[in-house]
């Protein structure tokens, strides 16, 4: 088991080293010494008097975010994942979460496909900060990757709420080059939906590479909790706002069928399952957060949420819109000498993506690396392709066993997810 432990107080850091008691340490700090990057206050000043719960959450999905990075995954087969990790995390009230810990595990331990234990120490009071934030209401809050099934979810939020509204949109990122693309389609849903207001919070909070001591963090490049850092964020601006949070994927992709025997999915992760999504919730309502989330998309596939974008502004506007995403799973095609923020166009949310503007009829205008003529991308395109395991899967199709084994929550149909997993698949069985 690796013991972690998150905190805010450099004396706790600095005890925690000395002690010996914990296999990694993070120290969150605004200035000064911090293990993390970006800026981001650890108890959301910025945003202004945010619920308590939404600021312990947003330090237990940084912690839990730090420690997926920081500890390698085994190699070979489904058992590449498994690891078992013990996080002590400074929140605002233990005793609050105390009663909680191993709801919260049961949550990330689906999320991740790891085992945790969470304990939880009382974190220093923050500091007092200049005039208060003004409330600001708006109609919805949406989480805003960058990625087409994000920015589809924006539009037509944005189209459904309509003129003299507003919505907030909320933003994560690591690699810079994805920062450019989420600000772009802002912009976009402004001139395509005249009147709307919008907000757009933006964050770049990660973990350095460099430990407390100076020696560098060994880096895990799955990270399939990377989604709690962005709900927990997106909660607590929803929060401030006074909002539900949407979170717009389509449903096939949350359900994550299994690619084959050896790949719990596509790309191993439960990042918008229905039922880590639901149990977030209700673990947020249990100790008094705000947990209210939504994916209005979740019974359609890809490609009929692109429809439905088609429908909103007409054919030449989505493609435009949606061709200026990014849904491509690698960021690291510049070492390649691929442009900042290229799609290689071989990995599963490429191909999905390949798949939904065929299935919708909107041309693809997105530049790939799989379609450079001059083959200078071909390694990293052959290293990154899983063209053939995703046309064995199409050959395959979805059996009824296959959604025994998606873990669906309570309410959740087998026989709408067997339905939904079909479509999908004939969507991609497009590109073959």
């Amino acid at each position: 088991m690796t013991r972690l432990l998150l905190t805010l107080s450099e004396a706790a850091a600095d005890a925690g080293l000395e002690e010996g008691g914990f296999d990694e340490v993070f120290l969150w700090t605004r200035n000064g010494r911090t293990t993390f990057t970006g800026g981001v206050d650890p108890h959301l000043a910025g945003l202004g008097v945010v619920n308590p719960r939404n600021v312990d959450l947003v330090r237990i999905a940084l912690g839990v975010l730090a420690a997926d990075r920081s500890v390698h995954r085994e190699a070979g087969g489904s058992s590449w994942n498994a690891r078992d990790f013990a996080l002590t995390v400074e929140v605002t009230d233990p005793e609050i979460w105390a009663p909680y810990a191993e709801q919260l595990s049961r949550t990330v331990g689906f999320l991740s496909g790891d085992s945790w234990a969470f304990s939880f120490t009382q974190a220093p009071l923050a500091e007092a900060t200049g005039l208060p934030i003004e409330e600001q209401h708006h109609d919805r809050t949406v989480l805003l990757s960058g990625g087409a099934d994000s920015a589809a979810g924006a539009l037509l939020s944005a189209v459904e709420l309509g003129g003299n509204h507003s919505q907030s949109l909320v933003s994560q990122y690591s690699s810079t080059a994805i920062s450019p693309v989420q600000q772009g389609i802002v912009s976009a849903i402004s001139e395509l939906v005249p009147g709307i207001r919008q907000v757009h919070h933006q964050f770049h909070l990660h973990r350095g590479s460099r430990r407390l001591d100076g020696s560098s963090f060994r880096s895990e490049t799955s990270t399939r909790s990377r989604s709690l850092l962005f709900l927990a964020l997106g909660l607590a601006v929803a929060e401030r706002a006074g909002s539900t949070l949407w979170i717009a994927e389509n449903g096939f992709a949350s359900l994550n069928p299994p690619l084959g025997p050896d790949r719990r999915g596509s790309l191993s992760t439960h990042t918008t399952h229905p039922r880590f999504l639901r149990e977030l919730s209700a673990l947020m309502r249990s100790v008094g957060g705000h947990g209210l989330i939504e994916n209005p998309f979740e019974t359609l596939t890809k490609g009929e949420m692109f429809r439905r974008v088609a429908d909103a502004v007409g054919i030449d506007a989505a493609s435009a819109y949606l061709s200026s995403t990014n849904s491509c799973s690698h960021t690291d095609g510049r070492y390649s000498g691929a442009p900042a923020g290229s799609s290689c166009g071989v990995c599963f949310g490429c191909l999905v993506r390949r798949a939904a503007f065929t299935a919708a009829g909107i041309p693809d205008a997105t530049t790939y690396l799989s379609e450079d003529a001059s083959g200078r991308y071909g390694t990293f395109v052959r290293q990154k392709s899983i063209v053939e395991p995703l046309r064995d899967f199409v050959d395959r199709g979805i059996r009824p066993r296959d959604v025994m084994a998606m873990s669906l929550p309570e309410g959740y149909a087998a026989q709408d997810a067997l339905a939904l997993s079909r479509r999908g698949v004939e969507e991609l069985r497009g590109l073959f």
